[in-house]
């Protein structure tokens, strides 16, 4: 009991450490970016939309990156991507406020460019993001529905039965034939009744047709052969 306090104390501790910690970087961070936004040419009015974006970005980027699935794909490589470079971006903008603010660097036209792109590329990242995300949540909803799954695969006509070989034919050819015969006084099957038994094309009927009249010459010949000897 008393290891367990001692841990939910120390948790405490951690928790309190983290929220002072965060609370003085959010801070220090907004100060810099605001004062960074101001000296670039930022009016006072609008400077502090500068941390606020590249904030929010961060926090977006950084949500999207940690709750997707570690098999996302595009949305949580590029969610991940953009974190970074908010945090990048956030950590570069406070060093340059500071080295303006100690004399150290002056304020060029490409700073200046540079400060004022931020809120539209922003927007473009966040924008981009959300579209992949909305792509991923749509074809994975797409997937989980059961007609979906049974679309995927080729549906096939009830009693047409699937691809054979020519031997399975054949094998099929005779039977039918040898059925016909039998109900037709011994007459060779028809090239109708082939397509319609077996369910196949005119064309490869009229084939199958063709070698069942050519085997049953071929054996007529060898009963005839036999018979004279």
């Amino acid at each position: 009991m008393g290891r367990h306090v001692n841990t939910a104390q120390r948790d405490g501790w951690v928790m309190a450490g983290m929220a002072v910690a965060a609370a003085s970087a959010a801070i220090a961070s907004f100060a810099g970016l605001r004062g960074l936004a101001e000296v670039a040419g930022w009016p006072d009015r609008l400077a502090w939309l500068l941390p606020i974006t590249i904030d929010a970005y961060a926090m977006t980027s950084a949500r999207v990156w940690l709750a997707e699935p570690s098999n996302a794909g595009r949305a949580q490589r590029f969610a991940r991507a953009n974190a970074v470079g908010a945090i990048s971006t956030s950590i570069v903008g406070n060093a340059g406020y500071h080295l303006v603010a100690a004399g150290l660097l002056t304020i060029s036209w490409p700073i200046v460019v540079l400060v004022g792109a931020v809120p539209a590329a922003v927007l473009g990242l966040t924008a981009h993001l959300h579209a992949l995300r909305a792509i991923r949540g749509t074809a994975t909803a797409a997937q989980d529905r059961p007609e979906s799954r049974t679309q995927s695969r080729p549906r096939r006509r009830p009693g047409r039965p699937g691809p054979r070989t020519d031997d399975a034919l054949m094998k099929a050819a005779r039977e039918a034939d040898a059925r016909y015969r039998a109900a037709h006084d011994g007459r060779a099957i028809t090239r109708d009744a082939l397509r319609s038994t077996l369910h196949i094309a005119g064309p490869k009927a009229t084939e199958i047709r063709r070698r069942l009249a050519a085997e049953t010459t071929g054996t007529t010949d060898r009963k005839e052969a036999q018979t004279n000897r």
